[in-house]
């Protein structure tokens, strides 16, 4: 299920099992966002699984889609998205 008027920001999946690890993306409002969440994500002890960046359509994103990816201390993988319109 994805939460937003436009397009979802806030996705919740219901269809993973207990226990499995879950991925939740967070829409930021710029560029900058998406690195201070990185940073701020890794110095609170989170493992750095994809430095901030803009992301290759050739692997299936759209164009302009700027994201940074962390997993969280349960091993859930945290991102934070931001796309040009």
């Amino acid at each position: 299920m994805g939460y937003s008027i436009t397009y979802p920001i806030f996705w919740i999946d219901r269809l993973h099992p207990h226990g499995v690890r879950q991925h939740t993306a967070f829409a930021a409002r710029s560029r900058a966002e998406v690195d201070a969440f990185h940073a701020a994500a890794v110095q609170a002890g989170g493992i750095d699984n994809g430095p901030p960046g803009l992301r290759d359509t050739a692997q299936g994103y759209p164009s302009g889609y700027d994201a940074a990816f962390v997993l969280d201390p349960d091993g859930n993988n945290m991102e934070a998205l931001y796309r040009e319109r």
